[in-house]
């Protein structure tokens, strides 16, 4: 048994000062999503009855096949630290925890890359 404060033993531990990265960033993409959200849900009215030609000519623009992509990446960035905030704060077995973790890092990498890959191959011709 150590000889050590209260004070002393959760100096390093816990979530003073690790919790305010992730806190920013999940702010700041929620801030992005706001008009990135907008101009989503208005490119899609906009595209309300067009065929495949008229959505590939639109992608294959540089600004929307950029802004499309940041919509991706941001979202599925955003999605993954939220649940996986959901699981520190609430699943307490910690394998259960890690593995949901994983899981949830996992799938959003998998699942954005395939967004993205979507979206080059119409906006590139392919």
């Amino acid at each position: 048994m150590k000889m050590q404060s209260h004070l002393g033993r959760a100096r390093n531990l816990g979530a003073s000062r690790s919790g305010v990265g992730p806190w920013w960033i999940q702010r700041l993409t929620s801030i992005a999503l706001i008009p990135l959200s907008l101009w989503v849900i208005f490119s899609i009215i906009g595209l309300l009855g067009a065929d495949y030609a008229a959505y590939q000519e639109w992608i294959s623009r540089v600004g929307n096949t950029t802004l499309m992509s940041l919509f991706i990446v941001i979202v599925f960035h955003h999605a993954q630290q939220g649940i996986c905030e959901v699981f520190h704060e609430y699943v307490h077995t910690k394998s259960t925890m890690y593995t949901g973790v994983i899981l949830t890092k996992f799938a959003a990498v998998v699942l954005a890359g395939a967004c993205l890959i979507s979206i080059f191959k119409v906006a590139f011709g392919g």
